[in-house]
């Protein structure tokens, strides 16, 4: 009776390391089949191809027939069109059409003239897509008089038009999502880049001159390198060259707090209705809709153009930090209004535009079909289950989210063992040998001793 306990226990055991065995062949059969190719790593949003597809008929149709796109609160990209004609071409190439009274080139002729006037602090002005009208604020340190100059101006150019006074004071956010110190104040880490030969952290132009070394405390022990070029005012980026020429990890991770970064997987230009995420050192990660682009900001320090505009909020330190977006990179913040408290509005330097006048490319995975210009990777298409689909914008997230700071044991660890990966996989076929090694060997050492005992008894 115990011969045959034992034999069933044995067949059992060699049972499970067989099933075992099957079962972490086919974990990692699917972990293989299911990996994404180095090419298809910064995948598609919903909201990046409603963006591209309003983008792309903009561009195809002219700036006389149009005058800008942005997505809808479906998720559905409209173009704005002045005629009929050009309305039906937009329907039939799966756009939503909206008839407007002024086209792109008007609107960019108000913006030129604006620019053309004395410059007064304390005012910014940004293309209104979706009211078709360019939309002029002053802060609270424009004058009576000079407000009342620039609305005659506003109204000399008609409805294309709008006037508005705002709380607050447009400043640059001197003071991403990590910390970063230097005599000249405190900033955010933008994006990881790199040249080809060395690695750099992109951020603001006005956070400092070149020359400016920057630590990673306060107390100025932990240096992280120095700024090698900047571009402020006109635009508002930099580079900081790490000291030994790259960074320590290698990967390009924004921190939102609580020990958590989200991975950037590309770079790509920012849409109007966008739901965007931005993370600096001072107030973490917060979140808002892209309200306008190519802005002009003229901050008390020189005019920058170009700009991001939105709603997100943003406090002095989160200058330089990073705006993204379903892991897509978008911008670095430049500066705004408000606070995070009462809101506001933050302007963010294009990260294509820097990328493209610095000649380099994202760091890490985002570095993936990127050129070294530093253009946008050209990304496969959407996963077919969102192929057609709208989604709403306020459904974006900033990205896929993991820990930050970690040791490479944690790291290790968290790979082995996460079900995307051959790791686990791996640990069950793993396991199932040395099971089956194990059972081989109990069996071979119990025949041994009841071979020893027959033996010993046969010459008793």
């Amino acid at each position: 009776m115990r011969h045959a306990r034992r034999r069933i226990v044995r067949r059992g055991a060699r049972c499970a390391a067989v099933g075992g065995l099957l079962c972490g062949g086919l974990m990692v059969t699917h972990a293989m089949a299911s990996e994404p190719s180095a090419s298809s790593r910064a995948p598609e949003s919903a909201a990046r191809l409603a963006a591209d597809k309003g983008s792309g008929l903009v561009s195809r149709l002219g700036t006389s027939r149009t005058a800008g796109s942005w997505i809808a609160a479906d998720g559905r990209p409209v173009v704005a069109v002045t005629d009929s004609a050009t309305a039906a071409e937009v329907e039939r190439a799966g756009a939503r059409p909206k008839v407007v009274r002024h086209s792109m080139r008007e609107l960019k002729s108000v913006a030129q003239a604006l620019k053309s006037a004395p410059r007064v602090p304390g005012t910014a002005w940004a293309m209104d897509y979706v009211n078709n009208e360019v939309v002029v604020q002053a802060d609270s340190t424009v004058s009576a008089p000079d407000w009342s100059r620039m609305t005659k101006l506003g109204q000399s150019m008609g409805s294309s038009v709008r006037m508005e006074r705002t709380q607050g004071t447009f400043t640059t956010r001197l003071n991403g999502a990590q910390p970063m110190f230097s005599t000249g104040g405190r900033c955010s880490a933008g994006f990881n880049v790199t040249n080809g030969k060395n690695e750099f952290i992109l951020t603001a132009g006005h956070c400092g001159p070149a020359g400016s070394v920057w630590f990673a405390d306060n107390q100025g022990t932990k240096q992280l390198g120095q700024t090698i070029t900047t571009a402020f005012p006109g635009n508002d980026f930099s580079l900081i060259q790490y000291n030994n020429g790259e960074n320590d990890t290698g990967n390009n991770v924004v921190a939102i707090g609580g020990g958590k970064g989200v991975q950037i997987l590309g770079a790509a230009d920012a849409a109007v209705g966008q739901r965007v995420f931005r993370s600096g050192s001072t107030s973490g990660l917060h979140d808002g809709r892209v309200k306008g682009l190519d802005a002009t900001v003229n901050y008390p320090e020189g005019t920058v153009t170009g700009l991001i505009e939105t709603d997100v909020c943003a406090e002095p330190g989160d200058s330089g930090g990073p705006l993204f977006s379903e892991g897509i990179a978008l911008g670095v913040t430049s500066g705004g209004n408000g606070d995070c408290t009462t809101g506001g509005t933050t302007f963010f330097q294009p990260i294509t535009k820097a990328m493209t006048a610095l000649a380099v490319k994202l760091t890490g995975p985002g570095a993936q079909g990127q050129g070294a210009s530093g253009s946008a990777a050209q990304n496969p298409p959407a996963p077919a289950a969102s192929r057609g689909t709208a989604v709403a914008p306020g459904s974006a997230a900033p990205g896929s989210v993991q820990a930050v700071g970690s040791g490479d044991s944690v790291r290790l660890l968290d790979r082995l063992t996460d079900p995307a990966n051959i790791g686990p996989g791996l640990l069950v076929i793993a396991g199932s040998i040395i099971a089956l090694v194990a059972t081989r060997y109990i069996r071979t050492e119990q025949d041994r001793n009841r071979y020893r005992r027959q033996y010993s008894q046969s010459w008793g």
